[in-house]
């Protein structure tokens, strides 16, 4: 089974994280997509994430009724900071039956070659890579490189942080989260 991760606070899930996330799982040869919701990312602030298991729990909500999408807490309890290669050799390790591979937008891609033995993980893993609006461009080492596809997949954009700076301003961008993830996060009175 080839599984697609895709990382994130997902801070919150919104649309735009399911539109991609079913666009691979419909339309590569992906068999799942696991929404690894990462409880610190070393180039972020921390001030303004919710709780890992409140962010996992919107996950969950939003995906619940798509087989082929998955909650992942895994890196919840890996040494903190974690980076992508030790998350990649874990799971390696605990599923030796599965194939990962690795969604990243256009974005991320350009940056890629400052992660933390990026070389190993494009050595060892696929890297699925979707459109995104963004400056500067892609290191030319990673231009047609055999384990990096650029997939057609619709550009989102959207961002949790212009949809928390939203219901912090009180707009409404309910047709933005998926319907549960929206109920949610009004019950509990996030980002207001």
């Amino acid at each position: 089974m080839k599984v697609g991760l895709y990382f994130g606070s997902f801070n919150p899930i919104h649309i735009g994280h399911l539109v991609i996330a079913n666009h691979l799982a419909e339309y590569s040869d992906l068999d799942q997509i696991w929404f690894v919701v990462t409880p610190h990312n070393p180039f972020k602030k921390k001030s303004s994430l919710l709780d890992n298991y409140q962010r996992l729990e919107m996950v969950y909500l939003a995906t619940k009724n798509y087989t082929k999408l998955k909650p992942s807490d895994i890196e919840f309890n890996l040494p903190q900071p974690n980076y992508t290669v030790n998350t990649l050799a874990y799971l390696q390790e605990k599923h030796p039956d599965k194939e990962f591979a690795l969604i990243m937008g256009e974005d991320n891609l350009k940056s890629f070659h400052k992660w933390k033995n990026y070389e190993v993980i494009l050595e060892n893993h696929h890297i699925y890579t979707y459109p995104r609006i963004s400056e500067g461009k892609v290191e030319t080492q990673f231009d047609g490189h055999k384990n990096i596809h650029l997939v057609n997949a619709p550009i989102m954009q959207l961002s949790s942080t212009f949809i928390r700076k939203a219901i912090k301003d009180g707009k409404n961008i309910q047709p933005m989260l998926p319907k549960h993830v929206w109920e949610y996060l009004d019950e509990m009175n996030f980002y207001k």
